[in-house]
């Protein structure tokens, strides 16, 4: 296999793979590698604050890893805050990586109401990935 032939799928996200999504990635994206973001990357995208009016400065560190690792053709399953969710997509377009995220099916497994809150129980199981798309 080409050096080129190599797909590598870089995890912006806040957990682990599970085998399903690993058996997906391989046999539907031809991905090889799986590059998890850094104990520093990882703990700053999962704590992004809601309190911040931008989110660009935040991100910097982020985006500068994926320019240093990833290369044209590389897919990006980035899941997460909306807004960082967005930037993080939107760079990727503007800079031929492939984003995706993971489609799940949800069941409620228990909904529990307490005045104003709400504690609700769902599983999820992975379906597969689907490409991040741009508004025609």
């Amino acid at each position: 296999m080409k050096q080129t032939d190599l797909k590598k799928m870089f995890l912006v996200f806040s957990h682990e793979l599970t085998d399903f999504q690993k058996e997906d990635a391989h046999a539907n994206l031809g991905v090889n590698e799986f590059v998890y973001l850094p104990d520093n990357l990882k703990i700053h995208w999962s704590g992004i604050s809601p309190y911040d009016d931008s989110l660009t400065f935040c991100l910097q560190d982020l985006i500068n890893w994926l320019k240093i690792n990833a290369r044209k053709g590389d897919y990006v399953l980035v899941q997460g805050d909306f807004g960082a969710t967005f930037l993080i997509v939107d760079f990727c377009l503007k800079n031929d990586l492939i984003p995706v995220y993971s489609t799940t099916k949800r069941e409620i497994i228990s909904e529990i109401k307490n005045g104003e809150n709400i504690k609700v129980s769902r599983l999820f199981t992975h379906v597969r990935f689907r490409k991040y798309e741009r508004w025609i």
